[in-house]
């Protein structure tokens, strides 16, 4: 009973921490932040899909923060972003 206590705590602790790991988009470049690339995404559904793929790709390159700089595009949208650690 203990053990799985504590493997519930553990899982829900992961999880926590997990979610503070994503990138913030911001409208301008953060004070003190440096640029340190840009990523880009496309998407087949609307702007908020294609924000999301940014979101994602900016946390899977390790950055604190991100701001779109460029989407285009009808059917099929195309964006770029900066990311800032």
């Amino acid at each position: 009973m203990k053990t799985i206590a504590m493997t519930i705590a553990a899982l829900t602790l992961a999880t926590a921490s997990f979610s503070t790991l994503a990138a913030t988009e911001v409208q301008s470049a953060p004070a003190g932040a440096q640029a340190v690339g840009t990523i880009s995404a496309t998407s087949n559904g609307d702007l908020s899909t294609l924000q999301s793929k940014l979101n994602a790709k900016a946390s899977e390159a390790g950055a604190s923060s991100y701001r779109i700089i460029g989407a285009s595009g009808e059917n099929h949208l195309y964006g770029t972003a900066e990311i800032y650690k």
